[in-house]
């Protein structure tokens, strides 16, 4: 049988109540396993992470997106995170017996029936973009939120799916198809908020640093500390525990200890093999977060 992941981002994680709604409609949906999620009010975020079959996830998917729509406001969104809207971010990723092409066909008609069924913008990034400036996601986020309403009326910024219209209680949504990727985050010993983002500046490949990783730095105000937040698109190039030296090497030079780091979603098994959790300091970590140990 054929095996797609999604890891839906939702702009909220204050509210346990509504993102356990969330993870209730996409529960109910037969044939999906709900893997992981997790909330944090400093990002204002959540995440889900299931798998299924292409057709169960797309139900998976239709049903959780659905009900955040429902429950999420943006205009009372106040997380560090970058974000566009309410259902933030939808990728598809083929694990085992599926292909890139299914995972991409799985968000095309995601994209398009949630788009026209809720009047929203959608975005394809990643390997479902269909335009090239729209590849990766961070360029689609650009301006964020606040910056949306303006964007969509550029023509360069049509939207994929849906109508190029600003609803300001959803915004737009990116749906994408990927490898999968390691979000990694590493917290300081320190409320230095200037380290954290020299730090992510050194590392991420836009800035000249690690190869397929993107980093922000970023306060955690609820615990007076500051984060350096990752997203590592290709550990097989640059690993976890590659990132860590070199954040650590970073923070060393500052005076700065690292705390902890912290996984949002599973890992695969390979991302493991040259370091340990303790290596790591990595928080919550146990067999349930190896991706490969739910199929």
């Amino acid at each position: 049988m054929k095996i797609i992941e999604c890891i839906p981002n939702f702009s909220e994680g204050k509210d346990g109540d509504k993102i356990q709604n969330i993870v209730d409609a996409v529960s109910k949906i037969e044939g999906v396993k709900v893997l992981d999620f997790t909330m944090d009010p400093d990002h204002d975020r959540s995440v889900i992470t299931f798998i299924g079959s292409p057709e169960d996830v797309l139900r998976g998917a239709e049903a959780a997106c659905e009900k955040a729509l429902e429950l999420i406001d943006m205009r009372t969104q106040c997380g560090v995170h970058p974000c566009i809207g309410a259902v933030d971010v939808v990728p598809f990723v083929p694990l085992k017996g599926a292909t890139m092409a299914d995972a991409v066909g799985i968000a095309h008609r995601f994209g398009h029936a949630f788009g026209e069924k809720h009047y929203l913008p959608i975005f394809f990034y990643g390997e479902a973009s269909l335009n090239p400036e729209r590849k990766i996601l961070s360029a689609i986020r650009r301006g964020q939120y606040e910056g949306l309403e303006e964007k969509l009326k550029d023509p360069s910024w049509r939207p994929d799916a849906g109508p190029a219209h600003f609803n300001p209680k959803c915004g737009a949504t990116s749906v994408g198809a990927r490898k999968p990727l390691i979000a990694f985050n590493i917290n300081l010993d320190s409320n230095n908020l200037a380290v954290a983002r020299e730090i992510a500046k050194e590392i991420r490949e836009s800035s000249g640093g690690l190869k397929n990783v993107q980093a922000i730095g970023i306060p955690l105000e609820s615990r007076k500390i500051v984060q350096v937040s990752m997203n590592l698109t290709d550990y097989e190039v640059t690993s976890v525990k590659t990132v860590f030296d070199a954040a650590r090497r970073k923070a060393k030079v500052s005076g700065i200890d690292v705390l902890e780091s912290e996984l949002i979603g599973l890992i695969p098994r390979r991302a493991m093999e040259d370091t340990t959790a303790e290596y790591l300091k990595l928080v919550g970590f146990g067999p349930e977060k190896i991706l490969e140990n739910h199929f």
